[in-house]
């Protein structure tokens, strides 16, 4: 008998449990295959703006403390090649002694400033399109909350990922090269035109699936099999660690499958960027960098990835329980 998810996570995570489970459960990750529910209740008392408000700042305050982790991935990625030999000390290493400590951040301010409208548009899109599929339904199966929170996701990365580009050339730039976000953007588009905002946007598109659906597909399956083994009669609450351990192991897996679609995304974004660089399609990058590269040059980047993954949990973790303690939200 195929599992159905209830409209919201279960009440019996009670306490830290249940902050966690939030977090995995209902999706603050990049890609939210399952974005925040809300009840009814919640949605006419007013408190759901709060539950997006904690959500949003605890995603601001762990992108932040991860930033060089972030840009350091980007500079991989795009000059990591085998005849650069960039490792993830030496890459921090040329990030300081080219702009200082400040430049570990370049591109976070963007990254943050996204986080907003990324958010709002996801949820918006995500409650129409539940209503679109639930139908006479009460609740939604785990594929429906899947489709739904997939194309709710490309929806909101259509319209913000102008911001995406920016982010990416921001995190590239030497110092010097520009004065802000603005200035960035329009010398992008004095040079390369409008279609430059749209640079790897297929890849990212498609990106979207593969994490998302491994991302929860892994969590679930994880979460439910220690429930079946080792749950007590006393208690159905997994505890911090073991959900921290499945979220780590599902966003892992959902990164590995992604991850060369993310990379070909990133690389055409910063094309025209980078001096000498042909102008390639998504598929030409592919068949360019296993040829010169390998098959693990797909893969560049994905250490810093990784290293972020607990701490980004963690601090969004502690940061979402106090801005819900300060806004007066109980849990649910």
């Amino acid at each position: 008998m195929e599992r159905s998810l209830p409209a919201e996570p279960p009440a019996q995570y009670g306490g830290c449990g249940h902050l966690l489970e939030t977090f995995f459960y209902a999706g603050y990750r990049r890609t939210l295959a399952v974005p925040d529910e809300f009840s009814q209740t919640e949605i006419h008392s007013g408190t759901w703006w709060k539950q997006l408000l904690a959500g949003g700042v605890a995603g601001a305050v762990s992108r932040t403390g991860t930033a060089p982790l972030d840009r350091l991935k980007v500079l991989m990625q795009v000059h990591g090649s085998k005849s650069h030999g960039l490792s993830i000390l030496r890459g921090l290493r040329v990030m300081i002694e080219e702009g200082g400590i400040r430049s570990l951040w370049r591109g976070n301010g963007i990254n943050v400033l996204k986080i907003a409208p990324e958010s709002a548009i996801k949820f918006m899109a995500y409650e129409q399109i539940k209503k679109l599929i639930r139908g006479q339904q009460e609740t939604l199966r785990v594929r429906e909350r899947f489709i739904a929170g997939s194309l709710a996701g490309a929806i909101a990365q259509t319209v913000i990922y102008p911001m995406e580009v920016l982010k990416t050339r921001l995190a590239l730039r030497r110092t010097g090269q520009y004065s802000g976000m603005s200035d960035c953007a329009r010398q992008i588009l004095r040079t390369e035109g409008i279609r430059a905002f749209s640079k790897g946007y297929l890849p990212n598109l498609l990106g979207i699936v593969p994490y998302a659906g491994i991302d929860l597909a892994v969590y679930e399956t994880l979460k439910n099999t220690w429930l079946q083994r080792y749950r007590s009669s006393t208690t159905a609450d997994p505890g911090i660690l073991v959900l921290l351990a499945c979220g780590t192991v599902s966003s892992t897996c959902g990164q590995i499958a992604s991850y060369p679609l993310a990379l070909v995304r990133t690389r055409m974004q910063a094309q025209a960027s980078v001096q000498g660089s042909p102008q390639l399609s998504m598929m030409a990058l592919f068949h360019n960098i296993v040829s010169q590269e390998g098959f693990f040059g797909l893969y560049r980047g994905i250490a810093p990835n990784f290293l972020k993954v607990i701490p980004a949990v963690s601090i969004s973790y502690v940061v979402y329980e106090n801005m819900k303690r300060l806004l007066g939200v109980t849990s649910r």
